[in-house]
């Protein structure tokens, strides 16, 4: 796909401000109602008091985690386009900013602004911002693309790099300078979103973090249609929970050993052959094997989708070894005990193709052709994806890239990102490791969650430790030049009742956590980073 790429940041002169911000002065939260910006109009501008902020929710909705420390909220609409409504906010601390940004990313197909993901940089001293794309939608709703050509670009790129257009100038107004250091943080959609700056804006955010990222969009929803077919379309084929764990705990007993360490967990699946005939029930059904059409359905979620005319991979599929988790395979791939309930996966490909493609709301998962029904979705809607392995102008201007997947995702295909992380070493000279890196997380589900330690992130701590925070391990890397050469994660102990916690090394791609050969197997300690014996 031929794609045109911007580099220049759109800068807003001085000019457009009501008032001259005074040089390193903090002006009134208040003030920034009357801001003029280019594109863009300012709705409210708030002081929020110190642990008074309670976002909107909804029934059943978890308790908002965080008690926030006073900020000045300020809401705003981009309209780059007569078709465009972009709401966004901007966070500014009232006291103790460390002078820096940090924009978030979204989730699925977004529709509302990720209120949650702000809250730990806010914390932690930083102004932040956050979209919802350009509509408002639940996030596994594309209905609203629906003769909206411009909403869709809006999603697919435009108003990330909007928002942080106009946040950068909200900043400067308010505080008087322009933030020393800007960043973007997303996972899934968000890791989109992440890639796509880097390859489309590189000039937005000095540092990246690229969470299990959603990059080849028209692939992946392609995949989740797949699944769909895999599960539905044979009868008897529907892989209840219990019959994953039978195939779980199969996949784990006949590959837990390839990585020298018996803890349950698979460090590197792509090692793991697990063929699901081994648990084929011997004559009917049984409930310690599968049948024959629930294993056919098995392979094909584990092989993933195939050209019918070429027999060539369309996307990878799925890794062994986390299948009975419930936010793994039951939320997004099989469904779960509630029949009424259907995977996620499933939601998202029937309204990509319904949607988007066909502009069909009733179109038949049934009907998707994996040859020419993918082509015809790269070339209407590939611009979503962000799949260019040039870095190059990113690299340039000293841009630095986190990238992370879970093992154990069940919604983005984990090989995925291996292949996006080796076609830029392909394509880059002079190698990846000075300016981006990929880590694998054994267990981890998709963005969060799972199994053993899968626990490291941006935590709500202005004093978190880059070995196991990789906001801190990136503003690290962009300030003192010091590369993130593992993490350690932590978690709990898999299959103890007690939930005796462990700790895991995390190792940059392709290197592993191998065994030194004594200590804890549950300790980040008795392992090193060693080259994969894949």
């Amino acid at each position: 796909m031929k794609r045109s790429f911007c580099c220049a940041l759109l800068l807003i002169p001085a000019a457009f401000f009501v008032f001259a911000p005074r040089a390193a002065a903090q002006n009134p939260c208040e003030a920034l109602a009357k801001l003029k910006l280019t594109g863009a109009t300012i709705s409210s501008a708030t002081l929020v008091p110190a642990g008074t902020f309670k976002p909107p929710t909804f029934p059943g909705a978890p308790p908002f985690p965080y008690a926030l420390p006073a900020f000045c909220r300020v809401q705003g609409v981009a309209t780059p386009t007569t078709d465009s409504n972009i709401r966004f906010e901007v966070w500014l601390p009232a006291s103790n900013w460390n002078g820096k940004f940090n924009q978030v990313g979204n989730g699925g197909f977004a529709g509302s602004i990720p209120l949650t993901a702000m809250a730990a940089p806010l914390i932690r001293g930083y102004a932040t911002a956050g979209t919802d794309d350009g509509h408002e939608a639940f996030f596994t709703d594309a209905s609203w693309a629906v003769g909206h050509p411009e909403k869709l670009i809006d999603f697919a790129y435009r108003a990330v790099h909007e928002t942080s257009v106009q946040a950068k100038a909200i900043i400067s107004a308010f505080y008087g300078k322009e933030p020393a250091d800007s960043y973007f943080v997303g996972c899934s959609d968000g890791g989109r979103e992440a890639l796509m700056e880097a390859q489309r804006y590189p000039n937005d955010f000095i540092g990246i973090v690229a969470g299990a990222p959603a990059n080849s969009w028209t692939r992946l929803l392609a995949t989740a249609v797949w699944v769909e077919q895999a599960v539905r379309n044979d009868t008897g084929s529907v892989l209840s929970p219990a019959k994953l764990s039978v195939l779980q705990k199969a996949a784990v007993a006949s590959c837990d050993k390839l990585d020298g360490v018996p803890d349950d967990i698979l460090e590197n699946p792509n090692l793991c052959h697990f063929d699901p005939v081994v648990v084929q029930c011997k004559s009917g059904d049984g409930p310690d094997c599968l049948t024959a059409a629930q294993v056919r359905a098995a392979k094909k979620i584990y092989q993933g989708p195939r050209n019918p005319r070429t027999h060539k991979q369309v996307f990878p599929g799925y890794a062994p070894g986390t299948e009975a988790i419930p936010i793994n395979w039951p939320v997004w791939l099989t469904g779960g005990p509630n029949p009424q309930q259907l995977p996620l996966a499933w939601l998202f490909g029937n309204s990509f193709f319904g949607n988007i493609i066909f502009n069909d709301p009733h179109w038949d998962f049934r009907t998707l052709n994996f040859d020419s029904h993918i082509k015809l979705a790269d070339e209407n809607a590939g611009f979503i994806g962000c799949e260019n392995p040039n870095l190059t102008p990113f690299k340039a201007r000293g841009g630095k890239l986190i990238q992370f997947h879970g093992w154990g995702d069940a919604a983005i295909p984990p090989q995925s990102s291996i292949d996006y992380f080796k076609s830029v070493q392909a394509r880059m000279k002079g190698g990846t490791a000075g300016f981006y890196r990929l880590f694998m997380v054994p267990g981890l589900s998709h963005c969060s969650d799972g199994i053993g330690a899968t626990e490291f992130g941006q935590a709500p701590s202005p004093t978190a430790d880059p070995a196991h925070d990789y906001l801190s391990a990136l503003d690290r890397w962009v300030k003192d030049g010091i590369a993130p050469d593992s993490f350690i994660a932590t978690g709990t102990v898999p299959g103890d009742p007690a939930k005796t916690k462990m700790t895991h090394l995390l190792c940059p791609y392709p290197q592993v956590a191998r065994y030194k050969g004594s200590g804890d197997i549950h300790d980040a300690a008795s392992f090193v980073c060693r080259a994969s014996r894949h």
